[in-house]
């Protein structure tokens, strides 16, 4: 009888064991993480993902259709669709510099800039790992057939201090990503649909001019080329077959921000009369002083700006200058641009989120 039961505890434990071999605890998932990095890293490393984001950064919710295409060294292919709006742009970076493209309106700019090497995106993978990789008091479970991680937020905005990842068991693919203010409360939510890593790219599938002309072909305004591809830019007053030109399209009222810091009140709001763009100014006054400009600007040449890439969740902007500073970006065919001398880049980011879901008054 004895025998017997020491027979079965030795059965038991051995089975205890065998269990425990097939599970992973955070170590051993971080290292197979930095072994996925390193692929990544590697000559052939390529990755194309596409899912959505949700901003709750406005009174609604905001959707937005993402994709991205990455291949080693340094090409990275950002398309950001809003649901709501049908409005694409493309962030791109190639050997020849950083892009921000808006292809329905043939609007571009290029960046000098070595994004997103100096910051973080919450849809790209490298971010992702990096999070995990760098914070020494990650939390770690496990949730079905996937990890989760929950690690500090490294990101432009001071308001994204916590994210939750989700990575699938087998194959470390990202499955969602949540990212939380100080309150615990979700401000951005990416849901991805797919991710495969090993894709093979076109040899023009990052080129600048191709990117423009087939998200062009997407939108509702179709921009016009010549023979090699090149946009066509129309002499002002003139339009293309089919097409307004910017200045028929009217005035499309004063969009206001939903967010305003504490301490600053409304000043004033005109148009600039005689702008050919529809400009129109707002001034804010108190601890913080600062002005904004929506414009339609009819002037679409690819314009070099040297500045810093923001990423503002719906699209990326340039913040330029030094004692006072400029904070631009385009959104459904309007540029806008903040400038202040004292206004700190966080609060200009939280007022450009709180502008992309109203409308004009």
């Amino acid at each position: 009888m004895r025998r017997t039961i020491w027979v079965l505890a030795i059965i038991m434990s051995v089975a205890l064991v065998m269990t425990g071999c097939g599970k992973k605890d955070a170590a051993s998932v971080v290292k197979d993480l930095n072994n996925v990095a390193d692929k990544l890293e590697s000559k052939q490393g390529t990755y194309q993902a596409s899912g959505i984001m949700t901003l709750f950064t406005g009174e609604q919710p905001q959707e937005y259709k993402v994709e991205v295409w990455y291949k080693n060294p340094s090409y990275y292919r950002i398309s950001l669709a809003n649901v709501q709006k049908d409005i694409t742009q493309i962030v791109l970076r190639n050997d020849e510099g950083v892009f921000v493209l808006t292809p329905s309106m043939n609007k571009s700019f290029r960046f000098q800039s070595d994004w997103p090497d100096n910051q973080g995106q919450v849809y790209l993978y490298q971010t992702l790992v990096r999070g995990i990789v760098s914070d020494n008091n990650r939390q770690f479970v496990e949730d079905g057939d996937n990890y989760v991680f929950e690690v500090a937020a490294n990101y432009q905005s001071n308001a994204l201090v916590r994210q939750k990842i989700w990575l699938d068991k087998k194959t470390y693919e990202p499955k969602q990503v949540q990212v939380s203010d100080s309150e615990a409360k979700v401000v951005v939510d990416v849901k991805f649909d797919t991710f495969k890593f090993d894709t093979d790219f076109t040899k023009d599938s990052f080129d600048m001019q191709k990117n423009m002309t087939t998200g062009a072909a997407s939108e509702s305004t179709v921009a016009e080329v010549d023979e090699n591809g090149n946009p066509v830019v129309l002499p002002e007053g003139q339009e293309q077959e089919g097409q307004p030109v910017a200045a028929e399209l009217g005035d499309f009222g004063i969009i206001e921000p939903g967010y305003v810091p504490a301490g600053v009140e409304l000043k004033d709001s005109h148009k600039m009369e005689g702008n050919k763009d529809h400009a129109v100014l707002i001034r804010y006054d108190g601890v913080y002083q600062y002005t904004i400009m929506e414009a339609r600007p009819l002037d679409r040449a690819v314009a070099l700006a040297p500045g810093t890439l923001i990423d503002l969740g719906f699209t990326a902007g340039l913040l330029s200058g030094d004692e006072q500073q400029t904070l631009t970006w385009m959104s459904e065919g309007i540029e806008y641009r903040i400038t202040s001398a004292n206004l700190p880049v966080n609060e200009m980011m939280q007022i450009a989120a709180s502008m992309e879901a109203q409308s004009g008054k």
